[in-house]
């Protein structure tokens, strides 16, 4: 679905420079987004365009954003986490 340059674009895009959001999103980006469905990556990718605050708010405050799209998105990255945090 994507092209090289695409993934290269997203792959930069997910660089926050904030370390715990670098974690979540980066090593979503790396492990898990081309094996999701095409509406995740699709509300992945528009995600990344929000402010590092609004995204630490939904990742790491449990606040829940608005957007039901994202919404589905940061349930996903959390999930993603969780099954590394819990592997051997």
């Amino acid at each position: 679905m994507y092209t090289p340059n695409e993934l290269n674009h997203i792959s930069w895009q997910c660089r926050r420079g904030m370390k715990e959001l670098d974690i979540l999103i980066g090593t979503f980006f790396e492990e898990d987004f081309l094996n999701q469905p095409e509406d995740i990556q699709r509300n992945f990718a528009r995600l990344l365009e929000e402010s590092d605050l609004m995204l630490f708010r939904w990742l790491l405050r449990g606040e829940t954003p608005e957007d039901e799209g994202y919404g589905r998105v940061i349930a996903t990255i959390l999930e993603c986490h969780e099954k590394r945090l819990a592997r051997p």
